[in-house]
């Protein structure tokens, strides 16, 4: 017994027992000198119309014409060998792991329920019989169990007659034996789309992540279409196996969208992209240790001293505040008004006079700061130049203070290229943390899936045994162990 699941064709090769009763054919064995049985063509006597209703070749009725056995009681036996091709519509919701129930419907073409009482062979009461097909001779198929062979007698009235004709279906349910298609066909699949996240493991710096997707997709398509040349053309249901090579592809499809994102900020440099304060707080000091990842050292010391400078350039901020302050103080001590008052001092006291009104405004404004105040190194470099009015400032060479210059450029230079690093070190680990972040969902969703799709199929849970393999002599013998006497 084979099945055509593209086609939808159950073949079956059988042996077709037909016994009826005879009137004409009785005799008396002692007249005929203890004839008891004959052999006779038969082409030459009263055949039985039975047709396989279901057929999907054209060929209705038995082709090959064997003898026939007469009894001197006027029984008749014909047991033709037959090969059968009957249509089975194939499920294929539940592929490969499915049951398939077809069925044979025999009955005569020209004889109504009058004429011939069609009943079946062991049938006794009833109109069923659990065993309706002998499998004694069964040869095991390598594809199928059958669980069940049951034959049920019906009468069917047809609109043409008022007689019944009587019908017998052998409803012939089989379950595919899983190995074959778990180990070409499941195996590899799942091995495949496991691929698709250690997508985000590879470095990007490999410049093969995006290869690597492309790749598993294209595996994933070959598959679903070999799927496509097994199973039958259908839209009436999506096979189990095709759920998840969908399942898997939408996977792949995905990763290759959020690999070339996450490619894309790996490879953002920070002259064209400036990194948010709340991406840096997040993706660099909240979600790596979620992840369970080690965040570099030299990410946690720039983040502090990009803190300390923020909080320098703020109390630098506020130093500019207080000078001009102390400035307007200046200003107005240095009024008219005041001038008049200091003038019989001379320009000398003029001049310290305001010197000291700058000083004291400056400290007093720099007291308005707060005692918890530690920008000392801006303070003095402001203090410096608010007293280069009042201190007269020694002249350098021209070489000297262009020496000066050309340093402090390189040292500027330096910096500004440090912060670069830093900052192009701190994109390239935003997107260390993403595959990581992504790595994880993926993984989650591939196991999570593959089981919930897979592990759908009834005929997983089903631990019904097959019954080919207990009432099948030649399956007997091929698996019953031989015992090794001495010869």
């Amino acid at each position: 017994m084979t099945t055509n699941l593209k086609d939808q064709i159950l073949t079956t090769n059988v042996w077709l027992e037909h016994e009826w009763e005879d009137h004409k054919f009785k005799w008396d064995p002692l007249e005929y000198g203890g004839v008891k049985e004959l052999y006779v063509p038969s082409e030459h006597i009263w055949l039985p119309d039975i047709v396989l209703y279901n057929n999907a070749d054209g060929e209705y009725v038995v082709t090959t014409m064997t003898k026939a056995v007469l009894h001197h009681t006027g029984k008749v036996l014909w047991t033709p060998p037959a090969i059968f091709k009957s249509s089975c519509e194939i499920d294929v919701r539940y592929f490969p792991f499915d049951q398939q129930t077809c069925f044979l419907k025999f009955g005569s073409w020209s004889y109504d329920g009058d004429q011939i009482d069609l009943k079946h062979i062991n049938q006794k009461k009833g109109d069923m019989v659990d065993v309706g097909i002998d499998l004694r001779e069964y040869y095991p198929s390598v594809e199928w169990d059958i669980l069940g062979v049951p034959a049920e007698r019906h009468e069917r009235y047809y609109p043409c007659c008022q007689e019944p004709y009587p019908d017998i279906f052998f409803n012939i349910t089989l379950r595919r034996k899983t190995l074959f298609y778990t180990v070409n066909l499941i195996v590899p699949c799942v091995g495949i789309s496991y691929l698709s996240v250690l997508v985000f493991y590879l470095p990007a710096d490999s410049g093969e992540k995006i290869a690597l997707s492309i790749s598993i997709l294209l595996s994933q398509t070959m598959f679903f279409l070999l799927i496509s040349e097994i199973i039958p053309s259908t839209s009436l249901a999506l096979p189990l196996l095709g759920k998840y090579l969908l399942f898997t592809m939408l996977l792949v499809g995905l990763s290759v969208v959020i690999t070339i994102i996450i490619l894309n900020v790996h490879y953002r440099k920070p002259s064209t992209h400036k990194m948010a304060p709340w991406v840096r707080k997040f993706f660099i000091t909240k979600l790596p240790k979620l992840l369970l990842m080690r965040v570099p050292k030299d990410l946690l010391r720039d983040l502090a001293a990009q803190k300390i400078a923020g909080r320098s350039m703020k109390n630098k901020n506020k130093f500019k505040d207080a000078l001009a302050a102390a400035e307007q103080t200046n200003s107005n001590a240095s009024s008219p008004d005041s001038l008049r008052h200091h003038l019989p001092g001379g320009c000398n006291g003029l001049h310290s006079t305001t010197a000291t009104n700058r000083f004291s405004g400056l400290v007093g404004a720099l007291g308005s700061l707060g005692a918890g105040y530690n920008g000392l190194p801006s303070v003095m470099s402001g203090l410096d130049d608010s007293l280069s009015d009042v201190a007269p400032r020694k002249k350098y060479p021209f070489e000297l203070e262009k020496a000066i210059h050309n340093v402090m450029f390189i040292q500027h230079h330096m910096q500004r290229q440090d912060e670069f690093n830093a900052e192009d070190q701190d994109w390239g680990f935003v997107a260390m943390v993403l595959d990581r972040l992504f790595l994880w969902i993926f993984t989650i969703a591939s196991i999570v899936g593959t089981f919930a799709i897979l592990c759908e199929a009834p005929s997983l849970y089903d631990d019904t045994k097959p019954i080919d393999m207990m009432l099948s002599s030649v399956a007997q013998q091929q698996f019953l162990p031989v015992d090794s006497g001495d010869s």
